[in-house]
């Protein structure tokens, strides 16, 4: 009784050992593949060998990863190379990570998983390296060849009158979205295109408002003898003018009127071409005041006046002022009120 008893004892330890020794051997098997249920990407993994995933991973993701990234915009292409962008798909470590996964647990519950059916439900990302320099100079690029701040409407005066500029968008790209964008695609091995959407900033006044802000408007040709009366921007009549002489130049630069007067008096500088009159006053309407009619002064004591003397209309001939025909200064006068601007060039 006794040597059947430890013969019993004998064969089944006998079989357990062999079971363990079973079990050792086929999941020593499997130490290179990959189990059910490991995903990277969208691919499935499972039951391939690691030279298989290899192959499959560097056909499917690393290949297409390898194509460059384009930025796309109003028919410009910006193209950043998987060389440019230093870009590294990680195979090898995706395999690992694959293989790693799949030995989850012990050799028992492995084979019990294997033998089963059950998947590890694993999903894998790649892991890609770039550099992040090369996505920020793209960005640069980008931003150099499309921001542009907002305009708004403007008017620039010339002597040879007014060039009323119409306002602009601005666009702006947001770089840390650009950016963004741009890393997410180099990690996907999808289109590859990027189309930014830049953020656009719209005038705050528009062409009419700048209009009503200037409602009236000189400018002043010196070398062509021409005032330019503009209402509203846009020019109602062109005057022949005299101006200053060689040494006593109408002065250039943007001014206003600063008062208006009928039949003014003239107060005579102190100048040398003044001779005895310097520093006197002599009454508006005399026949030796040579500021006739009308006087619309500009700046140190220079001004728009009447002349009697038409014939030097088209010349250089007064002693800074600027000389108009009277019915034209008398015209321009009721014209323009006190505060409007005067551009002599």
């Amino acid at each position: 009784m006794r040597s059947r008893s430890f013969i019993a004892v004998v064969v089944i330890l006998v079989i357990l050992f062999g079971g363990v020794a079973a079990v050792y051997a086929y999941d020593t098997s499997r130490d290179d593949t990959i189990a059910r249920g490991v995903t990277a990407g969208d691919l499935d993994l499972s039951g391939l060998s690691v030279a298989e995933a290899r192959a499959l991973l560097e056909r499917r993701m690393a290949r297409p990863l390898r194509r460059p990234v384009r930025v796309r915009y109003k028919g410009r292409i910006f193209r950043l190379s998987a060389r440019g962008a230093r870009l590294r798909p990680d195979v090898e470590g995706t395999v690992a990570e694959a293989v790693a996964r799949s030995r989850d647990g012990n050799l028992v519950t492995r084979t019990l998983r294997d033998l089963s059916g059950e998947g590890v439900n694993a999903h894998l990302e790649m892991r890609v390296s770039y550099s992040r320099r090369a996505v920020a100079r793209l960005v640069r690029r980008v931003k150099r060849a499309f921001d542009r701040p907002v305009r708004e409407p403007s008017v620039t005066p010339s002597p040879g009158g007014l060039a009323v500029h119409r306002g602009r968008r601005g666009l702006a790209f947001r770089a840390a979205t650009l950016r963004m964008r741009l890393a997410r695609e180099l990690q996907s091995p999808g289109g590859r295109v990027v189309h930014p959407r830049p953020r656009i900033t719209r005038p705050e006044s528009t062409r009419a408002q700048l209009r009503r802000r200037y409602p009236h408007y000189i400018t002043i040709d010196r070398s062509g003898h021409r005032l330019r009366y503009y209402r509203g921007l846009r020019l109602v009549d062109s005057y022949a003018i005299a101006v200053g002489q060689v040494g006593l130049e109408t002065p250039a630069g943007l001014y206003h009127i600063q008062n208006k007067a009928v039949d003014p008096a003239w107060h005579v500088p102190k100048r040398r071409w003044a001779g005895r009159l310097g520093g006197k006053v002599i009454p508006g309407g005399r026949s030796d005041n040579p500021l006739k009619a009308r006087w619309m002064g500009i700046v140190d004591g220079a001004g728009i006046h009447g002349t009697d003397d038409v014939g030097s209309l088209g010349t250089n001939a007064s002693h800074g002022c600027i000389r108009m025909s009277i019915p034209e200064v008398k015209e321009l006068y009721a014209r323009v009120p006190v505060g409007a601007p005067v551009y002599i060039g």
